[in-house]
């Protein structure tokens, strides 16, 4: 009888496991709203950090706890087996299954660990149905039926979105976005015939933002209807109307932090953002909205099928190699795999362990639109002939701790994986004027906006920045990043006499946290034209007041305002009639 219960009952300690889980995360996303309305911008950041930590807390807690209660049948291979059957006719008919499924993945991965890789009859490593957990009975949105005039139907809206502070000037705002809507599209000229818009019920909040998200379903199709609202010295405002796909995106970038947003069916509420966002992958989505390990599963779901479905082969990715990450990619895949070298040369002076930190850092750090996303996968396997010869041989020789191979198969102990982007440096080589300005001003913003939030790349390089499909530039090579207060920004000492200014040495004394500015312009850029761009709109970087006035915001504990859409699109710009400066990036 205790062999029948031993599986069953351990199959209980993942599901009561999972269930605390899940109140503990919808509780500090519920929080969310309080913390908007008291303007309690720090603790919303601690929030967003505490919720990333809780997963990996509950699961290490829970491994222990049924390693303790399965004794030397931890690792057997049928108890593991009935426990996921006993566990799976529980979870049949959540509203969260597949985050459960996860879970219980997470599990047996943390009790396995450096044992037993991935093991489709033990995990739940396909979705056992659709990747939908259920349709709920009551619709996740609200719906509004566009009529003339439409200050009538946007005014319906803030009835169901209220919060114990008042709206400053709710009036102002409803024509503001009532003029939006007719502007963008083109309202006028449209059969209004079925037109809706659908709100949904849940806000979603990030930083000093709160966004109420829906679309409008105009002539047989959906456009994205996403309103941000800041909390200002008179209460609330509606602080723009953003209707376009590209707009929209930004807002839910693989580059920022995640939202915290009420769901009771995630599954639900990614169908709703992809009729908005139809080029976000799943796994974007479910980032976007905080269920991160699940993300994590439907990428790696994703990957095997683009495997069964396609020839490409692993290769080096291009650009410039790293001195401390293998960069591989499949040509027609949208992501990037980066392996830590075994060894990093000269001048490299960081350690694996130091690098694991630095992504550490950046996965619980606000990335603020400009530090890409990543995703930290142990013990995966790849068919062998599925590498190139160049990209084996770089494997073997440059990190053979990392991987292991048996017979047709290549283990891979770990890896980061990441979204696809251009190197800035060859970007750059086949831009043309225009776009090189573009890009070269992004790369600026992007240096500017991490320090707005205590972020230093401490290597600036070209070659260690992306450009992304719409153009945007950011970080992603995280070796030497650190926090911005950490470092000690100095001017270059004059010389003291003709030997100093002709010695090839410094005359001054250049301690391990010292930053000279100064220095920029020698290596960030070599080409004279593209550096000539970056001076036209970032001479700033290179004088140390720059960031020293940085380090007294952020010393001083304020949050600075970064804002994730462009400052063209904000009332206050879009209809006052002055020009705007899109490079004004921080202040309200």
């Amino acid at each position: 009888m205790f062999e029948k219960l031993l599986p069953y009952d351990a199959a209980y300690i993942i599901l009561e496991a999972y269930v605390h889980y899940h109140h503990s995360f919808k509780r500090i996303t519920k929080r969310a709203k309080i913390r908007f309305e008291h303007k309690d911008w720090h603790g919303i950041q601690a929030d967003a950090r505490t919720r990333l930590t809780l997963y990996r807390f509950s699961v290490g807690e829970t491994t222990e706890k049924l390693k303790a209660f399965l004794g030397d049948q931890a690792y057997d291979k049928n108890v593991w087996r009935e426990m996921k059957v006993m566990y799976y006719e529980e979870i049949l008919n959540f509203n969260t299954k597949n985050i459960a499924e996860t879970y219980f993945n997470s599990i047996f991965r943390h009790t396995h660990r450096g044992q037993v890789n991935v093991d489709e009859d033990l995990m739940f490593v396909h979705a056992t149905s659709s990747y939908r957990e259920f349709k709920s009975t009551i619709p996740i949105y609200h719906t509004f039926f566009v009529r003339p005039p439409l200050d009538h139907f946007v005014r319906q809206i803030f009835f169901y979105f209220t919060f114990d502070i008042p709206y400053e000037n709710l009036d102002r705002d409803i024509n503001y976005i009532s003029e939006a809507i007719a502007e963008t599209l083109n309202l006028e000229n449209r059969s209004l015939r079925n037109a809706r818009i659908e709100m949904l019920k849940s806000v979603f909040y990030r930083n000093k933002g709160a966004y109420l998200v829906g679309r409008i379903f105009l002539e047989d199709k959906y456009h994205p209807f996403v309103l941000p609202l800041l909390h200002g010295e008179n209460g609330i405002y509606i602080d723009a109307a953003l209707l376009t796909y590209n707009d929209v995106s930004s807002i839910f970038s693989y580059n920022r932090s995640y939202f915290l947003v009420d769901t009771d069916i995630a599954s639900e509420m990614v169908d709703f953002l992809t009729s908005i966002l139809p080029t976000k992958s799943m796994q974007e989505l479910y980032n976007s909205i905080g269920f991160v390990k699940h993300g994590k599963t439907v990428l790696y779901r994703d990957i095997l099928r683009f495997l069964e479905k396609s020839l490409d082969k692993f290769v080096i990715a291009p650009g410039i190699k790293g001195m401390v990450m293998i960069v591989f990619t499949l040509p027609t895949y949208n992501m990037v795999f980066k392996v830590v070298r075994d060894k990093f040369p000269p001048p490299k002076t960081v350690t694996e362990k130091i690098v694991k930190e630095k992504y550490e850092l950046v996965s619980l750090h606000d990335r603020v639109g400009r530090m890409a996303d990543s995703h930290f996968f142990q013990g995966i396997s790849f068919d062998l002939d599925r590498f190139s010869d160049e990209l084996l041989e770089e494997l073997k020789n440059e990190a053979p701790s990392k991987i292991k191979i048996e017979g047709n198969k290549i283990e891979i102990k770990y890896c980061y994986i990441e979204k696809k982007m251009v190197p800035l440096n060859l970007f750059l080589e086949q831009a043309n004027l225009k776009e090189a300005e573009e890009a070269i001003n992004e790369y600026g913003k992007a240096i500017k906006q991490m320090a707005a939030v205590n972020i230093f790349p401490g290597d600036m390089l070209l070659k260690n920045f992306g450009v992304t499909r719409l153009k945007r530039v950011v970080f992603y090579d995280y070796d030497e990043i650190g926090f911005l207060t950490d470092y000690n920004f100095r001017r270059i000492p004059e010389p003291r006499d003709h030997y100093d200014e002709m010695s090839s040495e410094p005359w001054y004394s250049v301690g391990p946290d010292d930053v000279f500015p100064e220095e920029f312009p020698r290596f960030l850029i070599g080409r004279r034209e593209i550096r000539d761009l970056f001076l036209k709109y970032h001479a700033d970087l290179f004088d140390v007041d720059f960031w020293i006035e940085r380090q007294k915001q952020l010393r001083s504990g304020e949050i600075v305002d970064v804002f994730p859409y462009r400052q063209r699109l904000r009332f206050k710009n879009k209809y006052s009639g002055n020009e705007v400066n899109e490079d004004n990036l921080f202040h309200l």
